[in-house]
């Protein structure tokens, strides 16, 4: 529906934006719809199409304000209503980005393109099971729709519904073969078995797409989890570095940067102050190094009947930025390390918890677990005095290894390291070099717990978790494995079975092929073990 407008003069701007828009002329569909709206500032669909042309340049704080009146001058439309919510995920107002798709969805859009959307919104919002439900919504409404189809298999993954996530993955590739995301995913979905597995066809699929980096990373990666699976392990080394070359070429990552950073945070918390923060107990952090056992000592907690787990949150960080002047999404640099530490710190920890309701107001204790945040340590305990931090280590190696067999993705802002081997030895070295420094800066504050230390002796672990945060000793936490909350991470599928020890020394597998991973971490300080 067009919303009517006053003149012929309206008519034609509408029209003018929406061809510019359908173009890809970005900046142009803004100015003609600009200009309709400052023609007729109550015209809801000059808004909307200044709006997307605003999303779609990467301005969602301007399309937020344009959703946002478009949906309040015509309440029937969902896809206005469906726009705010993903403008609003986009500037990261989670909250509100929330509440939005909850509207939206009350207006029953029977689109499933629109029902994908807010699946995302939800997803974003780490509103899992509702996210489950709007996909299947989606699907039931649109099967041909690959979109919808591999989030509904995401979603059906982090839910613990692996089987019918599994047969939602096949449907995508055999809609699609050239999906390669898919293959990976199902790759890694279950241990893979010489009576069962996808080699063959993703060898083929491999040979017939050489040259593409995507296809590169997820056919290899795929290939390499399920040749690890058969015991076939320089195979699988092969695959995982095939995998991860085609993406490192393509980057132009630089490990300087890593390392100015660390320098620049060591520089700016030479110790612990006594800065009044924002006097809460709810927020439990638990950060490290990716892959290394922040999911399972999540489940654990959260298995709780007084803890939340709110995933991995974006929120301190960009809490930080936006009070030091940055964009929402700047990434942690010198600058704003330098900019952040003129924030108040109380109003900075008072940010943080208010953009994290209402999904962590449930429960006395709530769950944070963005292993990156070891990057915000210093700010975090200024702004948040009673806040528990909680950092895994893992072996050295392991933790290395892990990293490298991930396909991680390429345009994440937080792995961008981890597409070479020695890329991530060299960042895990400025990640040792930092946890030293906050032991020192922040004595008392960190409580430090090796994987392999919980895969050893679960319960004494547990209990150790479970007095650092104040919580009392509680039988669930034995059987993490019973929690049926969703699990949002790479690791969603392990959570899902009692602790094993596979995974503990996995390194060795690779001894010959990680040698110059270990002669590295040596020559740096490191201890790697046997």
């Amino acid at each position: 529906m067009t919303t009517p407008t006053s003149s012929t003069q309206g008519q034609g701007l509408i029209r003018d934006a929406g061809h510019a828009y359908n173009a890809g002329e970005w900046v142009r569909a803004y100015e003609l719809a600009s200009a309709l709206v400052r023609l007729e500032p109550e015209n809801a669909e000059g808004h909307y199409l200044a709006g997307l042309a605003a999303i779609a340049s990467s301005r969602a704080s301007v399309a937020v304000a344009h959703f946002g009146k478009a949906a309040s001058l015509d309440g029937r439309r969902a896809d206005y209503a469906v726009q705010l919510a993903r403008a609003l995920c986009a500037n990261r107002q989670f909250g509100e980005a929330l509440a939005a798709a909850n509207h939206a969805l009350g207006l029953d859009p029977a689109d499933p393109v629109m029902l994908g959307n807010l699946g995302c919104v939800y997803v974003e919002a780490n509103a899992h099971e509702r996210a489950l439900s709007t996909f299947r919504r989606a699907v039931q409404l649109g099967p041909a729709n690959l979109f919808c189809r591999f989030n509904l298999a995401m979603s059906l993954m982090f839910t613990g519904d692996v089987g019918a996530a599994e047969t939602e993955l096949e449907t995508c590739i055999a809609r699609h073969p050239g999906f390669w995301h898919a293959h990976a995913m199902l790759a890694q979905i279950r241990k893979q078995t010489p009576e069962k597995n996808h080699i063959a066809r993703l060898e083929a699929l491999a040979t017939s797409a050489p040259d593409d980096p995507e296809a590169t990373l997820y056919l290899h990666s795929a290939l390499g989890k399920e040749h690890e699976d058969l015991g076939e392990y320089p195979g699988a080394f092969a695959h995982f570095s095939q995998a991860k070359s085609a993406a490192r070429r393509a980057s132009d990552y630089d490990r300087r940067n890593d390392a100015l950073l660390v320098d620049a945070l060591i520089e700016a918390f030479p110790a612990a102050t006594d800065a009044p923060g924002y006097m809460t107990d709810e927020p439990i952090f638990i950060v490290g190094m990716p892959r290394t056992g922040t999911t399972l000592v999540e489940r654990i907690i959260s298995s709780h009947p007084e803890a939340h787990s709110a995933g991995e949150l974006e929120h301190f960080a960009i809490a930080l930025a936006q009070l030091a002047g940055a964009a929402p999404d700047a990434r942690l640099d010198a600058g704003l390390v330098q900019a952040g530490l003129a924030v108040d710190p109380a109003l900075l920890g008072e940010r943080y918890l208010a953009s994290t309701r209402p999904m962590t107001a449930m429960k006395p204790r709530f769950i944070d677990k963005r292993p990156h945040n070891f990057l915000y340590l210093g700010f975090i305990a200024r702004a948040l005095p009673k806040a528990r931090i909680i950092c895994l280590r893992r072996n050295p190696m392991d933790t290395c290894l892990s990293n490298f067999r991930e396909p991680f993705n390429p345009q994440s802002p937080f792995h961008r390291y981890a597409f070479d081997l020695l890329d991530i030895g060299h960042y895990y070295v400025q990640f040792e070099r930092l946890m030293a420094h906050w032991k020192t800066a922040l004595p008392g504050r960190i409580f430090e717990l090796d994987y392999e230390t919980i895969v050893a002796d679960q319960e004494r672990s547990s209990r150790q978790l479970l007095e650092y945060c104040g919580l009392d000793w509680n039988d669930r936490c034995l059987h993490f494995e019973r929690n049926a909350a969703a699990s949002a991470t790479a690791s969603s599928t392990q959570v899902r079975s009692p602790i094993y020890s596979t995974a503990v020394q996995r390194w060795h597998h690779y001894r010959q092929e990680m040698a110059p991973l270990r002669q590295l971490l040596v020559a740096s300080g490191i201890e790697v073990g046997d």
